[in-house]
């Protein structure tokens, strides 16, 4: 079924990369709508390290123009293309990090569209009809269906919002290697994405260790559910461990001096698997390593990006059956630039979530 409504695209947008911060309002020029596309108002936007580091060019530069940054959506559809099912006008729909793939290469026959070589991403990319993408501090977005989620009715809006990223980077890993009873999951940074980990983790019945620089967080992190709270500054912290982790995810986007990959493997078990799902700036490579130090326990080193449309809807689906619910806060769109310096300075706890205060959706 297509409806249409005059939805007015505005958004807080960088203007100028040096006051990467100070956003402005602008209109801007949504793509040329699709016959299997969904367009959404949007309600709530969270606030992802990767919007910093793309307003802040710490990934490589930024587009020419205004730039509107924001990838964890909350919306109600506007607008259907003819072609699409399931979803219609006023129904409650999330977008993430992807918006379109190609649809016919291996990745997208085989479910896997957030690694099609040709995935547009929501923000700093160009679409195929030339016209800017723009991301979710706006009044709305345009996606192709693939990329758009029901929201079950037990989930609000505003912990919704931070799943789209968040939470999607966190359980994607987790759920592809085999996370659930009987497995120990490790996480390294206990900030918005490491939380969800813990958050996850706990919800799919592993045990959790929770490795976090200091023991700031510890009581946050025992009340998530890690069952285990190990201090990184503790010189050796990671020798009592050998031997022991299934999973380790690690979602910390810098990599402090003298910080040692072997030492973090060893506390891997047999098979074991290190996922780095923080992305540091382009020129942090992460730590080196050799064979040798793999070899000792057959251990992996890997990493994911996004999730498939299967892994949202089981996520959202655990989320709702498990009542997990993320620990947040809450801005007006309009104090994007508390919410990204906050970020930024490591001070939120743990994840903003923007309301919509453009053009509230009805």
């Amino acid at each position: 079924m297509a409806s249409h409504t005059d939805l007015e695209f505005k958004g807080y947008a960088m203007t100028d990369p040096s006051a990467w911060s100070d956003l402005k309002v602008v209109s801007f020029q949504p793509k040329t709508f699709g016959p299997e596309d969904i367009e959404l108002a949007i309600t709530h936007c969270g606030v992802c390290g990767s919007d910093v580091h793309t307003l802040n060019e710490s990934w490589g530069s930024a587009r020419n123009g205004p730039l509107v940054a924001g990838h964890e959506i909350i919306g109600k559809v506007t607008r259907v293309g003819e072609r699409v099912k399931g979803l219609r006008p006023g129904d409650r729909v999330g977008v993430g990090g992807g918006i379109t793939s190609c649809r016919e290469c291996r990745a997208c026959k085989e479910g896997y569209e957030n690694y099609c070589p040709q995935l547009l991403i929501s923000l700093n990319t160009t679409h195929a009809d030339g016209i800017p993408s723009q991301g979710g501090f706006s009044t709305g977005i345009r996606a192709h269906e693939r990329f758009v989620f029901p929201i079950p009715d037990q989930i609000e809006s505003r912990h919704a919002a931070s799943m789209m990223c968040a939470g999607l980077t966190a359980f994607h890993p987790l759920r592809a290697n085999g996370c659930g009873p009987g497995k120990k999951v490790g996480v390294i940074g206990i900030g918005g994405v490491g939380h969800y980990a813990i958050l996850f983790a706990k919800a799919m019945g592993a045990e959790v260790y929770a490795f976090t620089r200091g023991a700031g967080k510890a009581d946050d992190a025992r009340r998530m559910g890690a069952d285990h709270v190990i201090d990184t500054t503790v010189p050796g912290f990671w020798k009592p461990y050998g031997f022991t982790l299934d999973i380790i995810i690690s979602t910390v986007d810098h990599f402090g001096p003298g910080t040692s990959l072997p030492d973090i493997l060893s506390m891997l078990y047999v098979l074991g698997r290190y996922i780095c799902i923080g992305l540091p700036p382009a020129d942090e490579p992460v730590p080196p390593i050799h064979p040798f130090a793999l070899a000792k326990n057959a251990a992996s080193v890997g990493s994911t990006f996004l999730g498939t449309k299967e892994d949202v809807a089981a996520m959202l689906a655990l989320a709702a059956e498990k009542n997990v619910v993320p620990w947040i806060e809450e801005l007006p769109m309009s104090q994007a630039k508390v919410a990204l310096e906050g970020l930024k300075a490591g001070k939120v706890r743990y994840r903003y979530v923007l309301t919509q205060d453009i053009s509230p959706a009805q």
